[in-house]
């Protein structure tokens, strides 16, 4: 393992089934693995795709701060949409919750191999890298 790698991980069981961590950190990047819009704690999976992103955002999230980071420091997004009806819910949610940072980003319609998910996020950070938004 590389000094100074850092991993961070949310008690999903897709990580302890595959053997990977919710991020790795290198220095000052971030890389966050593809996140479903599943609650770690609870198995519970929202209906709606905009519900998952949110799930999935609030995951992302608590992961980058625990690398001492947060959502204004993803410079990158990669969404994973099965279905292309969903791609404007799941858009609108991303614009809400980090349209501020404009990353750059990929959008992909194509099956996810976890059954019934929406939508999967995967976001690279650099720390210090953002700014917070201003309060409304």
């Amino acid at each position: 393992m590389a000094k100074g790698r850092q991993h961070v991980f949310s008690g999903s069981v897709y990580e302890e089934m595959a053997g990977y961590a919710r991020a790795v950190v290198v220095d000052d990047r971030i890389f966050v693995s593809g996140t479903v819009g599943v609650d770690f704690s609870t198995g519970d999976m929202p209906d709606s795709a905009a519900a998952q992103t949110e799930l999935a955002i609030s995951t992302i999230e608590k992961a980058l701060r625990q690398a001492n980071s947060g959502l204004q420091d993803i410079v990158r997004l990669r969404i994973f949409i099965p279905d292309p009806q969903d791609v404007m819910d799941v858009s609108s949610v991303l614009k809400e919750k980090v349209g501020f940072t404009y990353p750059a980003n990929t959008t992909v319609c194509a099956p996810l191999a976890v059954p019934g998910a929406k939508v999967e996020i995967e976001a690279e950070a650099i720390r210090g890298s953002g700014e917070e938004p201003d309060a409304p």
